[in-house]
């Protein structure tokens, strides 16, 4: 799995979780509704921290506990 999917996963599952759809999330999070589908179906290449930290915002979790899940901890390497 790389990074791109890892972040798309997170946020299928947080939204999931809180029974939150894609417009609700973007809604929430005071971004375009194009900006999250962008992440979610593969268009974002590289989303922006800051992009992140508004869906964390809207979800009402840290950075933290956005990235603190098993998915995160076993990437690999983008460098090598």
């Amino acid at each position: 799995m790389n990074t791109i999917s890892a972040i798309r996963n997170r946020i299928l599952q947080l939204c999931n979780e809180r029974d939150v759809t894609i417009n609700k999330l973007a809604t929430l999070s005071a971004l375009p509704p194009s900006s999250v589908k962008n992440i979610l179906y593969g268009k974002s290449k590289d989303p922006k921290i800051m992009t992140i930290k508004k869906l964390c915002d809207g979800l009402d979790i840290t950075l933290g506990d956005f990235f603190t899940t098993p998915e995160f901890d076993c990437l690999e390497q983008e460098i090598k």
